[in-house]
């Protein structure tokens, strides 16, 4: 009998399998026809791995599931296999990269990638803040590993290497750009040297870095119809109890005015100024900006109607790598989205060096910052605020510089300036 394995051709932990057999010399075939969701789904499936995942490899003497055990077994069908080393150390050597790359690469790639295609876990910014700093500090450690070894363990390719680069393949293929990259040149020439051997190319083929990370999978609509029976007969119950007050319509004057409360920003007198004017001023400046847009503002500045604050993140100490850094200030203004229509902000990222420092400037309607935003951004807590006095001509000129991305900004280099508007 042949060994076969169930996984569909695309599946990175299938490749582990079929390239150790390449390089091991062991003939397995992919199963034809394989769907996924469908044919992990069947009783014979269920039979050689009860809870329905990929891959499986189907031998003479039974079924063996986990790609990593998988991979494992297929290199010791070959006596004295390169892929495990020359010697005990170099054995332990491969195993203990096989595990940092399950525990360090594979996962943190998985927390970051798979909530935004909506698999799995669902999409909450700080989780993703934290998978991308646990995998960073992962990358680190194996760019500083390369930096001095062409392969892992030993001079050649070994079981390692191969787990290692198909782990690496979802983070590459999907969410690690080259700006992301940039910073672990090692890792970088270490998996495009190694996905372009023979036996890599053979089963993965042609590799393209991703361009851009994936944005955020929309929920489909929850389409709860069995809920409104429910909502309709309660109802019914409860006006046969309550039939006789002639007071049942006061509900219905409650339940009636479900146009939505009005924003207390809305209710608020009248301005001269015209955020959207601004904000379209702003957009539309190319040139001579400090005497076109920056005059305009203060021009069409209404200090009764809107006031300035500067914001300080309290914690720049943690702001030791570049892209998550930047990614944290992409996550604010994100969330930020439910003020946009009553805010303009300006966001720094200050440093040519770590630890960078992040500022910020934000117009709010009113004279303070909105209660609603407070209460349903939580990035609001991280920083310090303070309220600008425009009467004070050295806060007023820091207005100016920041809105216009002045540089140096306080005497030190712009690493990125973020807009909300």
């Amino acid at each position: 009998m042949a060994l076969i394995l169930h996984s569909g051709a695309g599946n990175k932990n299938a490749f582990k399998v079929l390239i150790a057999a390449e390089y091991s010399g062991v003939k397995v075939e992919l199963v034809k026809n394989f769907e996924m969701g469908v044919s992990n789904k069947t009783p014979e499936f269920l039979k050689m791995n009860p809870v329905g995942k990929v891959p499986v490899l189907e031998t003479p003497e039974g079924p063996v599931f986990e790609s990593n055990a998988i991979a494992r077994y297929i290199a010791r069908l070959k006596a004295d296999n390169p892929l495990y080393g020359s010697s005990l150390i170099e054995y332990a050597h491969i195993e203990q990269w096989i595990d940092f790359s399950a525990m360090e690469i594979d996962v943190n790639i998985g927390r970051w990638l798979y909530p935004r295609l909506g698999f799995g876990l669902p999409y909450l910014p700080p989780a993703e803040e934290v998978a991308i700093s646990a995998l960073m500090r992962g990358l680190d450690a194996l760019n500083k590993h390369l930096a001095s070894n062409t392969y892992l363990v030993g001079h050649s390719v070994t079981l390692a290497d191969i787990i290692m680069i198909c782990n690496l393949y979802y983070g590459f293929r999907w969410v690690m750009t080259k700006s992301f990259t940039k910073d672990f040149p090692h890792v970088e020439r270490y998996f495009w040297t190694l996905v372009n051997q023979p036996n890599f190319k053979k089963v993965i083929g042609e590799v393209k870095q991703a361009d851009s990370v994936p944005p955020v999978a929309k929920k489909p609509a929850q389409a709860k119809e069995p809920a409104k029976p429910k909502a309709k007969e309660e109802p019914k119950k409860e006006p046969k109890k309550e039939a006789p007050k002639p007071k049942e319509e006061a509900p219905a004057e409650e339940e009636a005015p479900k146009p939505k409360p009005k924003n207390p920003l809305d209710l608020l007198p009248p301005s001269k100024m015209i955020l959207d004017d601004w904000k379209r001023l702003y957009s539309n400046t190319k040139t001579n900006f400090r005497e076109v847009a920056i005059k305009g503002f203060w021009d069409m500045y209404d200090p009764e109607g809107y006031s300035l604050w500067f914001c300080d993140y309290k914690y720049n100490e943690e702001n030791t790598v570049s892209f998550v850094t930047l990614n944290k200030v992409s996550g604010f203004l994100q969330r930020m989205d439910l003020a946009r229509k009553y805010a303009f902000g300006k966001m720094l990222v200050i440093g040519e060096n770590p630890p960078y420092k992040v500022k910020g400037l934000w117009l709010f309607r009113g004279q303070e910052i909105p209660q609603f935003v407070i209460d349903e951004c939580y990035d609001m807590e991280l920083y310090e605020w303070k309220k600008v006095d425009i009467n004070d001509e050295e806060q007023k000129e820091r207005v100016n510089q920041m809105i216009e991305d002045h540089e140096p900004f306080e005497g030190e280099p712009l690493l990125d300036a973020k807009c909300f508007k």
